[in-house]
C-alpha cells in the first residue's frame, strides 16, 4: 500500500461510518413513558436526593464506578509532539477503546486546551466528580511530572499517567524475570538507561523500588550520560546523576548487564552489545525502531535476553498489559489512589503469570507449540484471557492491604468469575484468528478477484501479512480496479479463459478427468468447465498450485458448493460436509451449526456435525461446550423432530463420552446456566457456559445466526466449511470487506493445521 492509500484508509477509518471511535450506549430500559419518568424527572429526584445524604451513593446510583477520564492537552502526543489538543483526541478515544475491550472500562476523553500547570489541574479538579479514575495520557514533561503529583495528593480518585508507568510496569515485570533467567540479582546489576523523559525516569523508580541500587545505573538524555558536574539539570534527571567518569552510550555499556532504551533508534551497536557482561539483558523499546535491530541482536550474542515495544518479536513490552487491569483492579475496590504497591502487585502478578502453563488458545493465537517461561518468554502475551483474572486482583489486594480501598473484596472467586465475564464483549478471537494467520501465511485462491470489494479484501490480507493473494477473474478489470485502490503489489492475476491459460486448463482439465471419467465426464467436458473460475481455482488447491480458497461473493451458496464437491471431495472418514458460523457475541464467541448445507438432517448426521463443529472450535483454542437445540427439553415432546435430537445425544454420550454435550434443549435453557442449574441439574451443561449451539434444521441455524447479526450486530465469522478434503471456503453473498478477511484468515489458520498433520 501507498503511504497516501494508507493516510486515506486510516482517515476513512476513522470518520466513516460515524465519526470517532467510542459512543455512549444507554444501560437501562427507554422504551415506555414509565421508563422515561424513572431515567429522568420526576424518578431521577430520588438517587439524587440519596447522594445529597451521603455522597458515597453517587457510586450505588451512577457510572462513576466504571468510568474513567482519558484527559490531555496534546503536548506529547505519541511521535508527532505538540500537536495541540483537538488533534490528539483521536488518540484519547483510541485508549477509551483499549479501556473498554480489554476491561470493560467505560471511558470519556478529555482534551484540555491549556498548557498552563495550574489551569491543567484546576480543569482536571473541577470535573473529578464525574469519574472514577483518571489517566493522564501524552503530557509533556517535566510538566506531566508536577500534575500528575498534584493529581494524585489533591483528589480522592486513582490517578495515574500512563505515559510514566506504564511502560515501568511491564518492563519491570519482564526485568525481574529477565533476571531470573540470566541469574542475576537486581540489586548487584548495572543497568544503563537510554533516555530521560517521563517514561525512563518512571522506569528507573520502580526498578530501584524491587532493589536496583542508585549507584549502578547510568542515566543518558541526547546530550549523552546525566553526570552530577552537568549544570541546569531538571529535579527529575538530578536525582539520577551519576558520579562515574563516563560520557557516551559507548562508555556505559561496558560491563553493563541491563540496557534499558526509551529513546532513539538505532543507537546501539553490536560492539557495544559485545561489550556488556555475561547473558546481558537488553530492552530496546523505542517504537516502531529499536535502539538494536532485534535479528541483528540475537546474531551477535547468543547469550542475550532481549524485549522490544513490537509485537512481531518475542517479548513485546506492551503497555496494553497493564493499565486496563489496573484501573480495573483500582476502580472495583474504590481505590483513593494508585500507589507502589498496587504498581508493584501489578508488576509481580505479570512476572508470576508469564511463569504459568501457557493456556492452548494463547499458543494457538501465537502459532506456538508450547509458550514456555523462557528467553523468548519473559513476559505474556496481549491476548492471554487469563490477564484480566490475575492482575486485578493482585492491584485490588494491594490497595486494601496497603490502605487505600474504600469498598474491599470479600468473596475473591467471585471476583475472578465476574472479570472473567467481562470478557465476552470484545473480539478478542478475530485479533487471535488474524494473529495466528500471520505467523505463517498461506496461498490463497481469490475466484471472484474482479469484484472490488473481494480485491479490497486480498489488497489487506496481502498488506497485513495474513495471506499471498492469487486473484482469479478478468485480468484487465483486476487491473484497472488495483489501480484505483493503490493495490501495486506484484501478486499472480490469473484469467481462466485467457488463451495464456490454455497449457494450464488443459492440464487442470486432464487430471479432473482421470478422477471422474466414469462418472460421466468428458475430456471436452472437463476442459469446459476449467473456463469457470470455481472449477479452475479448486483445481489450483488440488494440485498444490495453492493452499486455500475463497469464493461466493457474487454466486448463491448452493451453485458454488458444487464445485467444490465434484473436485476436491470430503476428507476421509467424513460422509457429510456441514457449515458453522461463528458469532461475536456479548457473552462471547459462540459457534452455531448447520448454517449453510443440511436442510433437515438426521440423527447421525447432527452427531457428525456436533464432531465436526467441536473440532473447529478447538482450531480456535477454544474447549467445546455443546448444546443440541430443540423446541423441547429432554423428552418433553415425543414428535419426531425433537426424537431426532435426542437420539444425536444419546449416541454421543455413549460413543464420545467425554464430550461436553447434552440436549434436547430449548435455546434459552442452554444459554442460562442458572435456570439449566435450577430446573435441570442432573444436565452435563449445567454450571458451564455454552459456546456452541447445533440446530436441528437449517431453517433455524441460518434464521438465528442472520438474526443476530442484523439485530444485535454480531460480527460473523463464516460459514466455515467442515469436512472438506482441502481448505476450501465459500462466503455468503455480499459478504463485507471484514468478512472476506476474516474468512481468509479462517482458510490460512486451516490449511495450517493441515500441514501440521501431515508433518506428524
Amino acid at each position: 500500500m501507498t503511504k497516501r492509500s494508507k493516510r486515506i484508509e486510516a482517515l476513512l477509518y476513522h470518520a466513516k461510518p460515524t465519526p470517532g471511535k467510542i459512543k455512549v450506549v444507554p444501560t437501562k430500559k427507554y422504551a415506555s413513558q414509565r421508563d422515561l419518568s424513572l431515567a429522568y424527572s420526576p424518578g431521577v429526584a430520588e438517587p439524587c436526593l440519596e447522594i445529597a445524604k451521603d455522597i458515597d451513593n453517587v457510586y450505588k446510583y451512577t457510572a462513576k464506578g466504571n468510568l474513567v477520564a482519558v484527559i490531555s492537552n496534546g503536548t506529547a502526543v505519541l511521535g508527532l509532539g505538540n500537536i495541540g489538543p483537538e488533534a490528539s483526541k483521536p488518540v484519547m478515544e483510541g485508549k477509551g477503546l483499549l479501556f473498554k475491550i480489554f476491561a470493560d472500562i467505560d471511558v470519556f476523553d478529555i482534551e484540555v486546551g491549556t498548557e498552563n500547570i495550574e489551569e491543567f489541574i484546576a480543569t482536571v479538579k473541577n470535573i473529578a466528580p464525574t469519574f472514577g479514575g483518571i489517566n493522564l495520557e501524552d503530557i509533556k514533561a517535566p510538566e506531566a511530572f508536577e500534575i500528575e503529583r498534584r493529581l494524585k495528593e489533591e483528589l480522592d480518585i486513582p490517578v495515574m499517567h500512563d505515559d510514566q508507568h506504564g511502560t515501568a510496569i511491564i518492563s519491570a515485570a519482564a526485568l525481574l524475570n529477565a533476571l531470573e533467567l540470566a541469574e542475576k540479582n537486581i540489586k548487584d546489576v548495572r543497568i544503563v538507561v537510554s533516555g530521560a523523559g517521563a517514561a525512563a525516569i518512571s522506569c528507573t523508580r520502580l526498578y530501584q523500588a524491587f532493589g536496583a541500587k542508585r549507584e549502578n545505573i547510568v542515566m543518558l538524555d541526547s546530550k549523552g550520560v546525566i553526570r552530577n558536574n552537568r549544570t541546569n539539570l531538571t529535579p527529575e534527571k538530578a536525582e539520577f546523576a551519576t558520579h562515574l567518569e563516563l560520557d557516551t552510550l559507548d562508555d556505559a555499556m561496558k560491563n553493563a548487564d541491563v540496557f534499558v532504551g526509551l529513546s532513539q533508534p538505532d543507537i546501539v551497536t553490536p560492539e557495544m552489545l559485545l561489550s556488556m557482561s555475561a547473558n546481558p539483558i537488553v530492552f530496546a523499546m523505542a517504537n516502531p525502531v529499536p535502539e538494536i535491530n532485534y535479528q541483528l541482536a540475537i546474531d551477535t550474542r547468543e547469550d542475550i535476553i532481549m524485549a522490544t515495544g513490537r509485537s512481531d518479536h518475542p517479548n513485546q513490552v506492551n503497555n496494553v498489559l497493564g493499565f486496563p487491569f489496573i484501573f480495573r483492579g483500582a476502580l472495583d475496590v474504590r481505590a483513593t489512589k494508585i500507589n507502589e504497591a498496587m504498581k508493584m502487585a501489578a508488576v509481580k502478578a505479570l512476572s508470576d503469570l508469564a511463569k504459568e502453563p501457557v493456556p492452548e488458545q494463547v499458543n494457538i493465537a501465537y502459532a506456538e507449540t508450547r509458550l514456555t517461561f523462557g528467553r523468548d518468554y519473559i513476559i505474556p502475551k496481549p491476548f492471554d484471557p487469563r490477564l484480566i483474572a490475575e492482575v486485578p486482583p493482585a492491584v485490588a489486594k494491594a490497595a486494601m492491604e496497603s490502605g487505600v480501598a474504600k469498598e474491599p473484596i470479600e468473596d475473591w472467586d467471585r471476583y475472578r468469575n465476574s472479570l472473567l465475564e467481562r470478557l465476552g464483549s470484545d473480539n478478542k478471537l478475530v485479533r487471535m484468528l488474524l494473529g495466528r494467520a500471520k505467523t505463517n501465511p498461506k496461498r490463497v485462491v481469490f475466484a471472484e478477484a474482479d469484484q472490488l470489494d473481494v480485491l479490497k479484501a486480498a489488497q489487506i490480507v496481502y498488506e497485513e501479512g495474513i495471506a499471498q493473494p492469487i486473484l482469479l477473474g478478468r485480468k484487465e478489470t483486476i487491473i484497472a480496479l488495483m489501480e484505483e485502490i493503490e493495490f501495486d503489489a506484484d501478486v499472480p492475476i490469473i484469467d481462466p479463459k485467457s488463451d495464456e491459460e490454455t497449457e494450464r486448463k488443459n492440464r487442470y482439465a486432464s487430471v479432473y478427468w482421470e478422477k471422474r471419467k466414469r462418472q460421466g465426464v468428458t475430456l471436452y467436458s472437463a476442459e469446459k468447465k476449467m473456463r469457470e473460475r470455481n472449477y479452475f481455482a479448486a483445481m489450483m488447491v488440488n494440485v498444490g498450485d495453492a493452499d486455500a480458497l475463497i469464493t461466493g461473493y457474487s454466486r448463491n451458496y448452493p451453485s458454488v458448493v458444487k464445485p467444490m464437491l465434484e473436485l476436491i471431495g470430503m476428507a476421509d472418514g467424513i460422509t457429510r460436509v456441514a457449515a458453522t458460523n461463528v458469532m461475536m457475541t456479548q457473552r462471547g464467541p459462540m459457534f452455531l451449526s448447520d448454517t449453510s448445507i443440511n436442510i433437515d438432517p438426521t440423527a447421525k448426521d447432527l452427531a457428525k456435525i456436533a464432531r465436526m463443529t467441536g473440532r473447529v472450535t478447538k482450531m480456535f483454542g477454544i474447549e467445546p461446550v455443546t448444546a443440541m437445540i430443540s423446541y423441547s427439553n429432554f423428552g418433553s415432546s415425543e414428535n419426531p423432530r425433537a426424537e431426532k435430537v435426542r437420539e444425536a445425544v444419546s449416541y454421543l454420550h455413549k460413543v464420545y463420552p467425554e464430550m461436553v454435550v447434552d440436549g434436547e434443549l430449548q435455546t434459552d435453557f442452554a444459554l442460562n446456566s442458572k435456570m439449566l442449574q435450577d430446573i435441570f441439574p442432573f444436565s452435563k451443561l449445567a454450571g458451564r457456559k455454552v459456546n456452541t449451539l447445533i440446530f436441528p434444521n437449517l431453517d433455524s441455524a441460518n434464521i438465528t445466526y442472520k438474526l443476530l447479526k442484523e439485530l444485535n450486530g454480531a460480527e460473523s465469522i463464516g460459514p466455515i466449511m467442515m469436512g472438506m478434503r482441502k481448505p476450501v471456503h465459500i462466503l455468503q453473498l455480499d459478504a463485507s470487506v471484514d468478512e472476506i478477511v476474516n474468512m481468509t484468515a479462517v482458510a490460512v489458520v486451516d490449511a495450517q493445521e493441515r500441514e501440521k498433520k501431515q508433518q506428524k
